[in-house]
């Protein structure tokens, strides 16, 4: 799915990012409650934001977030301190914690849910001869760097309509 975010050629604007917090609420936070200074939903769409800008890695997603402007945090759900008026962002530490406890297939579902929300209708053919089909390629991959001594690599199998938007994306047992 970061692969398909990456892939985009249509930029973002302010209003995008605001549907994408938007589908972002549903990821469930896996942190407790105790102690938390950064909401998940505006950490989430700065990784989303970083990953698009051409992040591959957690630290360079947490480079990203480091250095984005005030106004893009502002954007993206951060918090003013009331005294300074500044957005402080959080240590790469609790991005890294977020993203890595995170539930994968709800992000996935909601992120995916974004792109095909901001993908447009597909146009009606010329002619009215017979039904209109979806084509949908499948395909399947194993993650890169998953598979360890004991374990071995994740399998995913994805769903993918023409137009370039996953639909669908599960871990699925491979022989």
């Amino acid at each position: 799915m970061l692969e398909q975010l990456g892939s985009t050629t249509d930029s973002l604007t302010s209003s995008d990012v605001t549907d994408l917090r938007r589908f972002l609420t549903l990821v469930a936070d896996p942190r407790d409650a105790r102690g938390l200074r950064y909401p998940a939903v505006p950490l989430l769409c700065a990784a989303v934001s970083a990953v698009l800008t051409g992040a591959r890695s957690l630290t360079a997603i947490s480079e990203w977030i480091t250095d984005a402007p005030q106004y893009a945090l502002g954007v993206l759900g951060f918090a003013a301190d009331p005294l300074t008026g500044l957005r402080r962002v959080p240590h790469a530490a609790t991005v890294r914690r977020l993203l890595q406890r995170v539930d994968g297939d709800a992000l996935d579902a909601a992120i995916g849910a974004f792109l095909q929300a901001r993908t447009p209708p597909p146009a009606e053919p010329e002619t009215k001869a017979g039904p209109v089909r979806r084509l949908i390629a499948v395909d399947g991959k194993a993650v890169r760097g998953s598979r360890t001594k004991t374990a071995t690599a994740i399998q995913l199998l994805a769903a993918m309509d023409h137009h370039g938007v996953v639909l669908a994306q599960r871990q699925v047992a491979w022989p």
